[in-house]
């Protein structure tokens, strides 16, 4: 291995220091003191002149074996971000151009006992701009991003992190750097370069297979034959083949019986069942005498993309059947977890990972402006039952398609196919994000005499190349060329629809910030929610880490600097605006808390009433629309301290939406939503049996603790993964029957309880705006903590009903097990789930509580 310490240096040698491999130029000057945080207040501004600089590492290093004895030896990059010239004792050995592929050169002739290998990097910013300039039959938009993203031009140029030249909700820095492992790879006879295990279920013979396929480079010049043995121990499995190794890189596909009589447990997504796997050794023994042994964890699950006509609608359906059963997909949206590749450890993954499946998510959707993740990240998936939509990573731009670009991504989806195709999670490819929908709805303004050219472009990109390399290295698992897309009609309408964003046909994206989002009637009756979502703010003392007390005002320069989305900060300021009393405190710092709180507040609420109805909708069919069976809002985390719409703040911290997420993505949730006066509450479940349970709804004035009536609705059927009707009346004869209720003075919440402790969450339905609620009181809110084991308890105590009840702890790291909630009982008791070593004298010193009159 060549991991660990390398010397950098700027283009003109001024600067020049120890740095880190894997690392990059940022992080190594940071680590040295030689720049500040890069997240601290305008420094992604302040320091372009880094990513403008071509940077150079290099080192020395001992060769451990003697050199004559290898017949090969090469120099092997995983990751190389992103342009350079390779050169081993000054011989070039070669370039790299794409940050996804992964670079081996033949050094056997070149490798000395003490060798100077070195890496020079060009600037990414201008080569990606000198790209553009030789391009000179026709040009490839968008050239620049929105001035309000601060970011560089002509990101489609380069096969490197889209959104790490910036993005609406994240800073432009194009880094430079060995990203990934970097090794010295020395052998005699073959060598094993990948491995990957697919496993599938014959039907006719009622039986699991598992395809085993090993790519190989055998440097001997005559074929290399041997014995191969798989052994599965736990399913009784073990078969022995006799293979035979051609000269030169080539692959050998074995086909593994899975014992009859094991009953082998298959795979399934978060809340579906457990996430079993095998273990499995391969052991490679061939004549040469060199034995190759490899360990592995194999998981047996189906997967199904189901296009089929809907009785009473037009178009298709879009949903999965996993091992052979239809799944809601319940989930958000993946981003790059920092501008820096090298501070994403397996902790951040894992944290981040283990907080959707802790909201009950089932699904991620690994988005196509970022980077394919590392195998730790498709590991934790495997393992805690985190099913994933894999993009390619081509997102909001048209690319272009001469022979060198088309030659190198074919290379990547190569490589990152065969890297990533043996993991259960992984369910889908999709060739790119909304570039169908750019081309469709001609985002570009591109001429429509010149449009031809550009479809053209774009079916030789996505299905000639990509799709073809996709099918000839896995066709375990379904592909879509875009997302959204029409799947089925857009493949028959040329891989291009008129309008992908068609509610009758695959997936939508949807955002509007004009309309009111308490309104369900505005969201799309889509059969599957890809994405969607509104901003928020992280909380100050996610804020306070990169800011300085000037910076603390919604307006201050600090706060529209780090906004990225145009009109971002007064659109939240409008949606709060319709339902809330927008802060009005004379203290700016208390001002802007509680902007903060209100936009997360708002994000909250916003996201809640759309995934409901997502979730609702799942099992009905009204005016041709329905059967909705995704719902993956915009975004789960973030890449730093800003804006967004994000549930996890940068650092792992929930904001209000993921508390939210918890609750709206529970497996069993009564769903409230008023249509011409009438309340309807549907019963929504993802478990695989009917369930008996009660309905218990419950209404309170906002000026009282004491119910002003409740309501029980006994032996209600809960239909297994579905979303059934449970109850249904008028509000006027709800609110007569509630005596002395207005739909301004009282509000309703209500839930579902079965036996055996089986019990959704407690859910509310706003009868009216609650800047118009009547009789809302400023309540005293208080908290007791006590530790209880690992676990921290605090009691909470109110003097009267307290709407969006929030607990703040500042810093310290770890998350509740509810928040945001509607608080109509005297006492509650939450439970906090550190992530790091606190005390209760900590938590009681950092704790703020708020509730929606502490706005004032």
């Amino acid at each position: 291995s060549l991991r660990g310490s390398w010397r950098l240096r700027s283009g003109n040698g001024s600067v020049s220091l120890r740095a880190e491999v894997p690392g990059c130029v940022h992080t190594a000057l940071l680590c040295r003191g030689l720049i500040q945080d890069p997240y601290y207040r305008f420094n992604d501004v302040m320091y372009r002149w880094i990513s403008l600089d071509n940077w150079t590492y290099s080192r020395t290093f001992k060769t451990p074996f003697d050199v004559r004895k290898w017949q090969k030896v090469n120099l092997v990059f995983e990751g190389v971000d992103t342009v350079a010239q390779i050169l081993l004792n000054n011989v070039t050995l070669g370039r790299t151009d794409n940050m996804f592929n992964r670079y081996s050169f033949d050094i056997t002739s070149v490798i000395q006992e003490v060798n100077f290998v070195e890496v020079r990097f060009l600037s990414a910013v201008s080569y990606a701009a000198e790209q553009s300039r030789c391009h000179k039959t026709h040009s490839i938009p968008p050239a620049c991003p929105p001035p309000v993203q601060k970011g560089e031009c002509h990101v489609n140029f380069i096969r490197k992190e889209q959104c790490s030249f910036s993005w609406d909700w994240g800073p432009s820095f194009p880094t430079q750097g060995i990203w990934k492992d970097v090794r010295i790879e020395a052998y005699n006879h073959y060598h094993l370069i990948y491995f990957s295990l697919t496993p599938f279920f014959v039907k006719s013979a009622q039986q699991w297979c598992l395809e085993v396929e090993s790519v190989f480079d055998v440097v001997s010049s005559k074929p290399v034959a041997g014995l191969v043995t798989v052994n599965i121990p736990k399913l009784q499995t073990q078969q022995t083949f006799s293979v035979k190794l051609q000269p030169g890189e080539g692959s050998i596909v074995l086909l593994v019986n899975i014992n009859k009589s094991s009953a082998v447990e298959a795979w399934w997504p978060n809340g579906h069942g457990k996430q079993t796997g095998y273990n499995m050794t391969t052991t490679f023994m061939m004549e040469a005498g060199c034995q190759i042994e490899k360990f592995s964890k194999v998981y047996f699950r189906t997967v199904e993309l189901v296009q089929e006509p809907i009785p009473g609608s037009p178009g298709l359906s879009f949903y999965f059947r996993i091992n052979g059963r239809p799944i809601f997909i319940k989930g958000s949206n993946w981003i790059p977890a920092d501008s820096f590749q090298d501070r994403v450890t397996y902790d951040t993954l894992r944290l981040l990972l283990k907080s959707a499946a802790d909201a009950n998510m089932n699904a991620l959707r690994v988005w196509g402006g970022g980077v394919y993740e590392q195998d730790e990240f498709y590991d934790i998936c495997d393992e805690i039952g985190i099913m994933i939509w894999q993009d390619f990573m081509f997102a909001c731009a048209l690319y272009p398609t001469d022979q060198n670009y088309l030659e190198s991504i074919r290379a990547e989806v190569s490589h990152q196919v065969r890297r990533l195709k043996s993991h259960p999670s992984i369910i889908l490819w999709s060739g790119n994000n909304e570039n169908e929908a750019a081309l469709a709805s001609n985002w570009f303004s591109i001429p429509y005499t010149d449009i031809g050219v550009y479809v053209k472009d774009y079916v030789m990109l996505y299905v000639k190349n990509i799709r073809e390399t996709v099918l000839s290295e896995d066709k375990s698992r379904p592909f879509v060329a875009s997302s959204p897309t029409n799947g089925l009609e857009s493949v028959k309408e040329g891989w291009l629809s008129q309008d992908p964003y068609d509610t009758h046909y695959g997936d939508t994206h949807f955002y509007d910030y004009d309309s009111d989002c308490w309104n369900w009637t505005v969201y799309p009756k889509t059969r599957f929610a890809s994405e969607y979502g509104f901003q928020s703010w992280p909380s100050f003392s996610t804020i306070e880490k990169v800011s300085s007390p000037e910076d603390w005002s919604y307006m201050s320069n600090f706060s529209l600097h780090r906004q990225h989305h145009e009109g971002g900060n007064i659109q939240m300021l409008q949606e709060i605006g319709r339902h809330f009393k927008l802060p009005q405190s004379p203290d700016s710092v208390k001002q802007f808390k509680d902007m903060i709180y209100l936009t997360q507040v708002m994000q909250a609420q916003c996201i809640k009433t759309e995934t409901e109805f997502y979730r609702f909708s799942q099992s009905e069919i009204i005016n041709g629309e329905g059967h909705t069976m995704g719902a993956l809002y915009w975004q789960l985390n973030d890449i730093w301290q800003a804006p967004s719409w994000a549930s996890l703040e940068y650092g792992g911290k929930w904001k209000l939406l993921h508390y939210f997420a918890q609750n709206f993505f529970a497996p069993l949730l009564p769903v409230a939503y008023e249509d011409k006066g009438m309340l309807h509450i549907y019963g929504v479940s993802d478990f695989h049996v009917d369930h008996k349970v009660t309905l218990r709804v419950v209404v309170h004035a906002w000026s009282s603790l004491e119910p002003v009536c409740t309501l029980a609705k006994e032996g209600v059927t809960v239909k297994a993964q579905s979303a059934v009707p449970i109850y249904k009346e008028s509000i006027g004869d709800l609110l007569e029957r509630c005596r002395n209720c207005t739909r301004k003075s009282c509000v309703i919440t209500f839930c579902l309880v079965g036996e055996d402790g089986l019990q959704s969450p407690m859910n509310h339905y706003f009868l009216s705006s609650l800047k118009d609620a009547v009789g809302l009181e400023k309540t005293q809110l208080s908290a007791s903590v006590s530790q209880q084991d690992d676990l921290y308890i605090f009691v909470l105590q109110t003097t009267a009903i307290a709407p969006f009840v929030s607990l703040d702890v500042g810093s310290i790291k770890g998350r509740f097990s509810d928040n945001g909630f509607l608080m109509t009982e005297k006492k509650k008791m939450v439970v906090f789930y550190p992530w790091e070593p606190t005390s209760v004298e900590e938590l009681e010193s950092s704790l703020i509580l708020t509730s929606l009159l502490d706005v004032v």
